[in-house]
């Protein structure tokens, strides 16, 4: 019998201490809902890792090789400050311009990644940064944040 405290894992000791309880892995699985295949996955789970090896029997990890590179990342964030009002096209067509070849696609994961995904958003980040940095603002910048005011 094992025992665990922990809600994530909870139905899956219990599947085992049933089939044990039971002596009949058909009825335990019929009785929790689950199939043959799970139960024998869990139960190599625990023979070669313990209970703590179920935690991360169905977790998933990210897959961060569809993510872009570190630095591209920054300049895109950066970039987001400099020119809020801009769009993830014409930010795609800026960057690339300076040697940085990201998609309109890439740029609208990397605001959704760092709250960046709407001009409001931008414009808020903008000025935390500028209040954090005491940075004297360009232009476009001013612009932004004066259409933001009259809005």
């Amino acid at each position: 019998m094992y025992s665990v405290h922990q809600n994530i894992i909870k139905h899956k000791v219990g599947l085992l201490n049933l089939a044990t309880e039971l002596g009949n892995v058909s009825r335990a699985c019929k009785v929790m809902g689950f199939s043959h295949d799970t139960f024998y996955r869990y139960q190599t789970a625990v023979e070669t890792g313990g209970v703590d090896a179920l935690i991360d029997a169905n977790r998933r990890k990210p897959n961060l090789r569809n993510r872009v590179e570190e630095a591209t990342e920054i300049a895109v964030a950066d970039f987001a400050l400099e020119q809020p009002a801009f769009g993830q096209v014409r930010v795609s067509n800026e960057l690339r311009k300076r040697g940085i070849f990201v998609s309109p696609s890439g740029v609208r994961s990397v605001w959704l990644r760092r709250d960046l995904e709407s001009f409001k958003k931008r414009l808020s980040a903008l000025e935390k940064h500028i209040a954090a940095t005491g940075r004297v603002l360009t232009e476009a910048q001013v612009v932004a944040l004066e259409k933001k005011q009259e809005d």
